[in-house]
């Protein structure tokens, strides 16, 4: 894999780099060579990324060129966006008053040089914009007021004649050790076609995917030639590295996973889940509007506003279920045995949004799921009722959790209808990946609901197909790829 360090004036560059080629940024730009190379690193470290700057055209042509520029073009507009800095400074809130608490000014500026700087006392906050905005020479500043604290104000990208001389001799080293790291980290899977981000997280109750199915997917993926790394919410600045993203932790519109999504559809990437599919699997009303229109048959619905309440009883009758309209899986979803505690949920639910879902009960011993991937059946699950419950999952007193038994089966096995519903449904949505909750009542099938990020757990879904499921998934992503490289253009 070549590393190019693209800059305005190679003469001016100071370091030598083993293994790194100092290019003219005009070079890079022109250059036919370069046009051609495939699987490059570029390090754009022109002195600016003004639009259509030379700056701005470096990291914009090595996106085309599939280079994985850094900084990415988001990552330039995103520094220069407000109220895409507020968002950072909201994240980073408790870090930045933490690390800025000793300052009596109401004004501080911190030099970040690749993720660093030259007192360790900001190393950590230094380390955390530079994961957000991962741009190798930048200044932050910082406000302060009475109100709110510190602030992060704006970021700025810095020239190398910029940084004071006596910084100099740590900025060498630090973009030296980076660079060596660099190659470091990537050397063992230089030969690999393509590089995966998986998104998870280690702190999520229940995830989607357990430790034991993400470290098999990582191997199916290596199988293929393919390199997956494991990912967290703080990783977010070095995203666009890679070439695809696998998310395997819940996702929300109003969420990290949703700004991954679609930061990964922006880059180019492929991408498992789309933020499409997000958005749609995300809203039950959507969902329901989707699905009637299409005549998938589902529950008796209602769309519940404050001007309807009084229709649920006689539409819907008792019990039955409450649905917030970002629920996923037994999250948000609630049933009403009487009249007293419908209207008490009702209230409370319309208090957090214009709209919810009343649907009717239909008590089953299990639900199906049937995971779909690119429009094809990948697994079939019963889930049952966990034990005195109406849902899989019960919470008990205490807070722990209590699941019903998985039982899974092969495609062929499956109730033709469940798959084929089920098959239906998820193509409304999209080819991406779905777990499709039915229900069969009497001779009758409904859906329930079309999810983005379905489990995939080790010793449950994959019981059948085994470490095939996994390479059935990292196919699908080579399949995607391939496609995407052959779309490029040569000269």
């Amino acid at each position: 894999m070549s590393v190019l360090i693209v800059v305005n004036k190679p003469r001016n560059w100071p370091l030598k780099i083993s293994g790194c080629e100092v290019v003219a940024a005009r070079d890079y730009l022109t250059d036919p060579k370069y046009y051609r190379l495939r699987g490059a690193r570029v390090f754009n470290l022109c002195r600016t990324y003004r639009y259509q700057s030379t700056g701005y055209y470096v990291s914009l042509l090595a996106t085309a060129r599939g280079h994985k520029p850094l900084p990415s073009i988001e990552t330039i507009q995103d520094i220069k966006t407000a109220a895409i800095i507020r968002l950072a400074s909201d994240e980073l809130d408790e870090l930045i008053q933490n690390s800025l608490k000793h300052i009596h000014s109401h004004e501080f500026t911190l030099s970040i040089y690749f993720g660093r700087n030259v007192a360790k006392r900001y190393d950590k906050l230094a380390g955390y914009i530079f994961r957000l905005f991962q741009c190798p020479l930048m200044r932050a500043n910082f406000v302060h007021t009475e109100d709110e604290g510190w602030q992060l104000r704006s970021l700025r990208v810095i020239s190398a004649n910029e940084i004071p001389e006596t910084h100099h001799p740590f900025v060498i080293e630090l973009a030296t050790d980076y660079f060596r790291r660099y190659r470091a980290g990537t050397t063992w899977r230089t030969q690999s076609r393509y590089d995966i981000a998986i998104l998870h997280s280690t702190t999520e109750s229940d995830p989607p995917s357990n430790e034991r199915a993400l470290n098999k997917f990582i191997k199916a993926a290596r199988e293929l030639d393919m390199d997956a790394e494991l990912l967290e919410k703080d990783d977010y600045g070095s995203l666009p590295q890679y070439d695809a993203l696998f998310i395997r932790e819940t996702t929300l519109v109003d969420h990290h996973t949703y700004r991954w999504s679609r930061r990964a559809f922006a880059e180019g990437m492929v991408v498992i889940d789309d933020p499409d599919s997000i958005v749609k699997c995300g809203n039950k009303v959507y969902l329901t509007e989707l699905l009637d229109l299409h005549r998938v048959r589902i529950p008796k619905t209602l769309i519940v506003h404050k001007a309807n309440v009084e229709d649920i009883i006689p539409k819907i009758g008792l019990p039955c279920i409450l649905k917030k309209p970002d629920s996923s899986f037994s999250l948000g979803v609630y049933k009403a045995a009487d009249e007293a505690s419908l209207h008490d949920k009702v209230e409370e639910l319309l208090s957090e949004s214009d709209l919810v879902l009343a649907q009717e009960f239909l008590p089953t011993p299990y639900d199906w799921r049937v995971g779909i991937l690119d429009g094809k059946p990948l697994y079939v699950c019963r889930y049952y009722m966990a034990e005195n419950h109406w849902q899989i999952q019960r919470t008990d007193q205490v807070g722990k959790k209590h699941y019903g038994k998985v039982d899974t089966l092969p495609v062929s096995e499956a109730p033709a209808q469940v798959v084929s519903t089920a098959l239906r449904a998820a193509k409304l949505i999209g080819n991406g990946f779905y777990g499709v909750d039915l229900k069969e009542s009497g001779r009758r099938t409904y859906v329930i609901e079309v999810n983005d990020n379905p489990s995939v757990e080790a010793g449950f879904e994959d019981r059948v197909l085994k470490d095939e499921l996994y390479l059935k998934v990292m196919e699908v992503f080579l399949r995607r790829l391939e496609k995407l490289t052959e779309a490029r253009p040569e000269k």
